[in-house]
């Protein structure tokens, strides 16, 4: 009976957050080992379901890194990487549209769509959802060329205004174009944020493959934005970090309520971090503030 009991307990604990966040729009940047271990990935796959049927509206915003390198390193390319950049000649940028477009975004599609969902895919490119600037490597003084990659200038939100309204789930690879019909690969995490600001989402959550923001080697259950900032100034954020809270910061600067950095390779964590009270990972916010 006991055991009933608790998942009792679990359901109303979840209910004022479903009462608070039906109707809102949550962006989710997928990636990381929940992109790659089959029990991960199912568990995606149910959690944005389940988001759909409680009313809250997911936006996934997904990477493709690794499908990548490998599929260059089975032609017989080379990852080149600057400053954490990868370098996208023509030929590598054809292979990363082909990955992120062909491959990945359609499997994600199929497990959402498997699970009873009603997922769609979508590239930056579609309806000029991903308006793009290309950018370079700073070395010192001096420009580095690094191909096509590129940063968001503008999103386009209408497309997925109206899967919305037909309630589908928006799945979207980092792809990007500008003006001139030139495509871009484009950092996840930079375009999740962007679109969260175009769409004025409640939530932006990064999935990633570690537990959050660390101080101490106490896990930092959330901060706002001056503490961020101090933490990066006192290099208590470093490396691949800084870029994730960086994104994070200027998603809230521009609407975006919260934001969170979550840990993928818990079941669920999706789940567990918008429906519990201890919540998981990293929560950052403008100021700290109750439910």
């Amino acid at each position: 009976m006991q055991k009933y009991i608790d998942k009792i307990n679990t359901l109303i604990e979840s209910f004022p957050y479903i009462k608070k966040f039906s109707g809102k729009t949550f962006v989710i940047k997928y990636g990381g080992n929940a992109m790659v271990e089959d029990k991960l990935k199912r568990a995606f796959a149910l959690d944005m379901v389940l988001l759909k049927y409680v009313g809250i509206r997911p936006v996934i915003v997904h990477g493709g890194g690794p499908q990548i390198a490998n599929l260059l390193s089975r032609v017989g390319k080379e990852s080149v990487f600057q400053n954490g950049l990868r370098v996208t000649d023509s030929e590598t940028m054809d292979i990363a549209e082909m990955v992120l477009v062909g491959q990945v975004n359609k499997e994600i599609v199929n497990m959402i769509n498997m699970e009873g969902g009603r997922a769609v895919g979508l590239s930056g490119k579609d309806a000029n959802l991903i308006l793009a600037d290309k950018i370079y490597h700073q070395d010192g003084e001096n420009q580095v060329d690094i191909g096509h990659v590129g940063t968001v200038r503008k999103v386009n939100p209408s497309i997925i205004e109206t899967l919305d309204k037909e309630n589908y789930i928006p799945v979207i690879a980092p792809i990007g174009v500008n003006e001139q019909g030139q495509t871009f690969n484009i950092n996840a995490d930079t375009a999740a944020g962007k679109i969260a600001e175009a769409l004025n989402a409640e939530k932006l959550i990064l999935l990633t493959d570690i537990e959050g923001i660390k101080k101490d080697d106490k896990l930092v259950s959330s901060a706002t934005i001056d503490e961020i900032k101090q933490m990066i100034s006192d290099k208590v954020i470093k490396g691949g970090m800084i870029p994730k809270t960086e994104c994070c910061i200027s998603a809230i600067t521009n609407g975006v309520h919260k934001t969170s950095i979550i840990d993928g390779r818990v079941e669920h964590s999706v789940l567990l971090e918008i429906f519990t009270d201890s919540g998981i990972g990293s929560e950052i916010m403008l100021k700290h503030e109750d439910i």
